[in-house]
């Protein structure tokens, strides 16, 4: 005899029809089989319990005793079964679900601080948190569940991870309210590459960036006097002294004590993803938040993946 959790499955599908049909002919139309093949299922059930399981009347088959005993475990088989093949329904209204997200300052500023400020009106009890990111080791973090969510560039993201484009960013010039050079027209080339500059190096130790990459295809050169490893700093440090600065729009938008101005020069801008893991990818939980995120910043969303 054969313990039921060793049935193929479909055994016990073909039992379930036999049960409630009271007949292999109307057995083998819902299960969409011929009836041959239903009769020979029904060969091995009585093999494998040891039992006739149904026998032949005038008015076609009835299940034995021991049959009986075994229709409301086979349905609860089935049920249990169906229910691991359905996805949750999530509602964000009660969920406490924890996303951990790895973000830059800048995306961190940009993206997180919306995000959140969305999800605290339609979902009160997540939890977010959010860590550094970490370029390198990226894909271990995603592996290992450290991370849900990493905000990167089309650059920098690994091709096997899904993503989202959030938006396309742009550079704009930045300087304190009342600087020298803020008050006249917009700044010539010239003037730009004369004063002095401050810019955002993660590895903290360089003194270029994309702006002096675009001014070396001109030939030209500027003067930059401090390299920080943080956005946010940057800004107050430009707030704070007659330095000038390049950095993303976003970054800037609303910020008091602060003047932008279009660069005198082409500077090529980039797109800002939500890349995640195959692991969360159908999670009806995480694919709300990642919506979430996308509507939080207005940007497109062109999902994919590589």
């Amino acid at each position: 005899m054969t313990d039921i959790r060793e049935l193929d499955l479909n055994l016990l599908r073909a039992l379930d029809a036999l049960l409630d049909e009271r007949s292999v002919t109307r057995a083998a139309e819902r299960l969409g089989l011929t009836q041959p093949a239903v009769s020979g299922m029904l060969t091995r059930l009585r093999a494998s319990f040891g039992d006739p399981l149904f026998v032949r009347t005038r008015r076609g088959i009835v299940p034995t005793a021991r049959a009986g005993e075994l229709a409301p475990a086979v349905k609860q088989i089935l049920a249990d079964i169906a229910g691991l093949m359905e996805l949750p329904l999530f509602d964000p209204a009660s969920a406490d679900l924890t996303v951990s997200i790895a973000a830059t300052d800048y995306a961190l500023d940009a993206v997180i601080v919306p995000f959140i400020a969305r999800l605290r009106r339609m979902a009160p009890n997540m939890r977010v948190a959010v860590r550094p990111l970490d370029e390198a080791r990226i894909i271990d973090e995603f592996e290992r569940g450290d991370i849900d969510l990493a905000l990167m560039t089309p650059e920098a993201a690994p091709p096997e991870l899904h993503f989202r484009a959030l938006f396309d960013e742009h550079y704009v010039g930045v300087l304190r309210e009342g600087h020298p050079d803020g008050s006249g027209p917009v700044l010539d080339l010239a003037r730009f590459c004369a004063l002095d500059h401050a810019l955002v190096s993660f590895t903290g130790d360089r003194f270029r960036g994309v702006v002096d990459a675009a001014l070396a295809g001109q030939g030209l050169e500027r003067r930059v006097v401090v390299t920080l490893s943080s956005f946010l700093a940057l800004l107050q440090l430009v707030r704070s002294t007659d330095l000038i600065a390049t950095v993303p729009s976003r970054l800037v938008a609303g910020v008091p004590g602060l003047a932008t101005f279009p660069p005198p020069l082409a500077i090529p801008g980039f797109t800002k993803l939500a890349v995640w893991h195959a692991r969360t990818h159908r999670s009806p939980g995480h694919r709300w938040v990642r919506t979430q995120l996308s509507e939080a910043v207005a940007g497109p969303s062109r999902d994919g993946s590589g």
